[in-house]
């Protein structure tokens, strides 16, 4: 049970604490609700871009790392198709060094020619390293534009390509920043051994003169229903022939997630999992194979992807798959193996809860996609799913005509 008190300041901030007296540490953390969604088809990987711009020092602080470290703190960043999350762990008595860090970047970022463009290059050499130059790496640039045709969730969060990032103008730069990174579209979560009136004073002293944006009104076109099998064939210089399928899945907030992410959890989750017990163990069609879900805020994607063993042609590795698929909407889950990935859930979420950065970014999450206190409902909604709902779950996903496979050969 996270306890939590929560307030809003005038320009719009949300502001939530969590008090945890067993800890000196404190845990400063800024969700702002942009993600790779948030852009236009032809300029894309800016809020990843910005993960990184946004360390490059604001209008007042030429440098953000060294006054954090020399306070004894630490701090990173993520990004996705949804979020762009900050955070900063530090000692719980210079507390208030976050909150002059993270405000004075939310204010203003100093706008740099030099500053814009080295985080331009460090962003394309990630792109290189990983997208180009890496073996599958172009994969799930391959998937998002098979799977999705007009939703902006048909680029990665990097970007669709080098030239957007490359072509990024300051201009360009500023705008984004003022229309999502305002107080009015964040979420700020400080936990550990705080108390709520020394949190309320300081967001009020660091935040509260922060001018807000403007209403951020999202309209992103609709994904149509998928009513065809889609198929990608490629070949290229990689180890191993490799298979991978996704399947339209439902949105986070769906009622039928959490059946949705068991299912997810049944093929995939341990050495007992289904797909690893057949596939890698008994019939050794694949070295390795796996399966998860993007969780977005829009619908979403169930994800298989697997290393086929050598000499193992991609159509019997293929059907092997499928077949596993089939028993899930065929049979329904035995209450035994329904009751023990249910018991791993619940140890994972009840783990995750032991680390204060957790609890921190779980209360962001939660607030985020629009209703606070369902980060106290997990356990209780993954308890309440039947093996009638993941077999139903299961009939709604694992379709034909809701399947994209990319079937990608290796040339060797």
């Amino acid at each position: 049970m996270i306890k939590f008190e929560e307030f809003v300041l005038k320009n719009g901030l949300k502001v939530i604490v969590h008090e945890d007296p067993a800890t000196t540490m404190a845990v400063v953390n800024i969700l702002y609700k942009v993600g790779s969604r948030d852009e236009e088809v032809k300029q894309t990987g800016f809020a990843h871009l910005f993960e990184h711009f946004m360390f490059e020092g604001s209008v007042n602080i030429p440098e953000f790392d060294t006054p954090l470290q020399n306070a004894g703190g630490e701090n990173n960043a993520f990004t996705s198709n949804d979020i762009t999350n900050y955070y900063n762990i530090l000692p719980a008595n210079n507390l208030e060094t976050a909150f002059w860090l993270e405000s004075d970047r939310m204010l203003s970022l100093a706008f740099e020619d030099e500053s814009l463009s080295t985080q331009k290059n460090v962003v394309m050499e990630e792109f290189k390293e990983h997208y180009i130059n890496q073996p599958y790496g172009d994969v799930w640039h391959k998937m998002c534009a098979l799977a999705y045709k007009v939703h902006p969730y048909q680029w990665p969060v990097i970007g669709l390509n080098l030239q957007h990032i490359e072509q990024v103008q300051m201009q360009s730069a500023k705008d984004f920043f003022f229309k999502y990174y305002r107080p009015n579209n964040a979420v700020l979560v400080v936990g550990g051994n705080v108390k709520a009136q020394e949190v309320k004073v300081l967001a009020e002293k660091w935040f509260g003169e922060i001018p807000s944006g403007e209403k951020i009104v999202r309209n992103f076109p609709k994904e149509p229903a998928q009513n065809e099998e889609r198929i990608l064939e490629v070949k290229a210089d990689v180890p191993v022939n490799a298979l991978y399928k996704a399947y339209k899945m439902c949105a986070r907030m769906d009622e039928d997630f959490h059946a949705s992410d068991l299912l997810r959890d049944i093929l995939s989750t341990g050495d007992s999992s289904r797909l690893y017990q057949q596939l890698v163990k008994e019939k050794k069609l694949f070295s390795s194979i796996s399966a998860y879900s993007t969780e977005t805020i829009d619908a979403g994607l169930l994800m298989i992807e697997g290393r086929l063993s050598k000499d193992v042609s991609m159509e019997v590795a293929e059907k092997a798959v499928e077949e596993v698929l089939a028993e899930m909407v065929n049979k329904k889950v035995s209450e035994e193996e329904l009751t023990k990935v249910k018991n791993k859930i619940e140890a994972f979420v009840t783990f995750g809860e032991v680390n204060v950065l957790n609890r921190v970014m779980n209360l962001a999450y939660f607030d985020m996609l629009g209703n606070l206190n369902d980060v106290n409902k997990e356990i209780e909604k993954y308890a309440a799913v039947t093996s009638d709902k993941l077999q139903q779950a299961a009939t709604k996903i694992f379709r034909k005509e809701n399947s994209n496979t990319i079937r990608y050969f290796s040339n060797n």
